[in-house]
């Protein structure tokens, strides 16, 4: 299903983060540790355990994350600036009112996690998995994802802005207020019978035309 042009889409809430003056941290993760008011810039987390963990009105920022262990970790009132990493382990966690800026990362698990009030701009992201997961006024901009795993996930007023998404998995998603209309390059792997409750422009509705007649058993000659 289209959602009709002159049906207004509700638009996600931005988060609005204002870090306090933050305090130096040069140490590494812990699980279940509470990091309060903090910066961590330039730290290399590698593998490093942090699970069930809590960041509050902190910054990570040029961090590497690879192969890092955050299952069920909490960032609340946030920002995650510049951070990399491959097959970080963040299932099950918690982003409210976050901001990630810029990351570069692959293979990120992110399955059941929740998002609320995130902005994901800039960045590239590969193999993202959000199988599962719940995300509520999450907003994409400017960034690339690509061969992301929304496979049973649940989209509310999520909007992606001047982003690239390709390849992209909405098997058994559900979408409410969803707007793709700012994807530069939409290409849908599956799922695409999960689009009802988004929003797409005419010229991306042409773009998936093949996809739509191949679900439909359409042949076009």
């Amino acid at each position: 299903m289209v959602t009709a042009g002159k049906k207004k889409v509700a638009g996600a809430r931005r988060p609005e983060v204002r870090l306090p003056p933050l305090e130096a941290y040069g140490g590494g993760l812990a699980p279940d540790g509470d990091y309060d008011g903090l910066g961590l810039t330039g730290l290399d987390l590698t593998g490093q355990s942090g699970e069930g963990a809590r960041f509050l009105d902190c910054a990570l920022r040029e961090c590497g994350l690879d192969a890092a262990r955050l299952t069920g970790a909490r960032f609340l009132d946030s920002v995650l600036t510049g951070v990399r990493g491959v097959g970080t382990e963040l299932a099950g966690a918690q982003f409210r009112d976050v901001e990630v800026v810029e990351a570069r990362l692959g293979g990120t698990q992110l399955h059941g996690a929740v998002l609320e009030r995130v902005v994901v701009r800039g960045g590239k992201i590969d193999y993202l998995n959000l199988r599962a997961a719940k995300l509520k006024d999450v907003v994409f901009e400017g960034c690339v994802l690509s061969e992301p795993d929304f496979g049973g996930a649940v989209l509310q007023r999520v909007e992606f802005v001047d982003c690239t998404l390709t390849d992209v998995d909405f098997t058994g998603a559900r979408l409410t207020d969803v707007d793709l209309r700012g994807v530069q390059r939409l290409g849908i792997a599956a799922g695409v019978e999960s689009l009802a409750g988004a929003v797409i422009s005419t010229a991306q509705l042409l773009d998936l035309a093949p996809v739509l007649a191949a679900r439909l058993g359409l042949r076009v000659e």
